[in-house]
């Protein structure tokens, strides 16, 4: 029960962090460069600019009516996620001290779209959402299997483009393109920054010496039968994970076993659990 507890409590601090992390963006990176990058909070700057609304109250309506959209659509678990981070997210917003941080708008935006994208990847991470957008494109997958991806990026393009009366094309092409950086920070992170190498070796006739050199180097791998499509002859073949920087020895160090050893090496994001030998 108490690790349950603390499970818990770990949780929305995470969020909060997170929803922390989306308020600086937006307070000491995009407003001040006058860039709306889609989402409530990119309409929350427009609005800011054109009308002179606040902005944690223009994003704290919208998201107030997207939780609304969520209890009429969705289940109520998915509401719960949303409405948490929904309402705290505004309360940041407002809290959170504003002001520029970099003059250059370009690099202003690339470095708010990084710290946005590690915002909302952490909420995801934990199953959390900052609300806003978010909800419209969990509603078109469920009622229409409208992948996500795609009716987000629509969405967050439509509101990217009241740049134009904001600002002109320039702040539009900086949102498109801040779009784009976080699109591909939040791919990297949400697949895992520990990334490795899974290598699958044979030999034809040195199996057994690059077993050896693997143990020697107390570098752990998994024995597989496997056996040829043409031939059909039976052998070993073993499978290798290890850190990326380590690939490079290992490579090295096979091929002084067995030049003429097979190898077979893939990228993958993560790798859990024990060690299986």
């Amino acid at each position: 029960m108490k690790h349950l507890q603390r499970h818990q409590v770990l949780r929305y601090l995470t969020i909060v962090a997170a929803l922390e992390l989306v308020a600086v963006s937006i307070n000491f990176f995009y407003a001040p460069a006058k860039v709306a990058a889609g989402g409530a909070t990119g309409l929350a700057i427009l609005t800011n600019q054109l009308f002179g609304f606040d902005r944690a109250i223009v994003v704290l309506v919208v998201n107030v009516l997207m939780i609304i959209l969520a209890a009429v659509f969705l289940d109520r678990g998915t509401t719960a996620r949303i409405a948490f981070g929904s309402f705290v997210l505004p309360i940041l917003l407002k809290i959170t001290p504003s002001g520029q941080v970099l003059t250059d708008r370009t690099f202003a935006v690339l470095v708010g779209g990084t710290i946005f994208a590690v915002g909302l990847a952490l909420l995801y991470r934990v199953d959390a959402s900052s609300g806003g957008t978010a909800v419209p494109p969990m509603i078109l997958k469920k009622y229409f299997r409208i992948a996500p991806a795609f009716s987000l990026l629509v969405i967050d393009t439509v509101v990217s483009l009241g740049n134009i009366a904001t600002g002109g094309i320039e702040p539009l092409l900086l949102a498109l393109f801040s779009l784009m950086i976080t699109a591909v920070i939040m791919n990297y992170i949400e697949t895992g920054l520990d990334r490795r190498k899974m290598v699958y070796i044979t030999s034809n006739n040195n199996i057994e010496g690059i077993k050896n050199y693997l143990s020697h180097n107390e570098t752990s791998f998994t024995s597989l039968d496997v056996r040829g499509g043409y031939t059909g002859d039976g052998r070993e073949m073993l499978m290798v994970i290890l850190d990326n920087q380590d690939y490079n020895h290992l490579l090295r160090g096979v091929h002084l076993v067995d030049p003429q050893a097979f190898m077979i090496a893939y990228d993958i994001s993560e790798a859990h659990g024990g060690t299986f030998i």
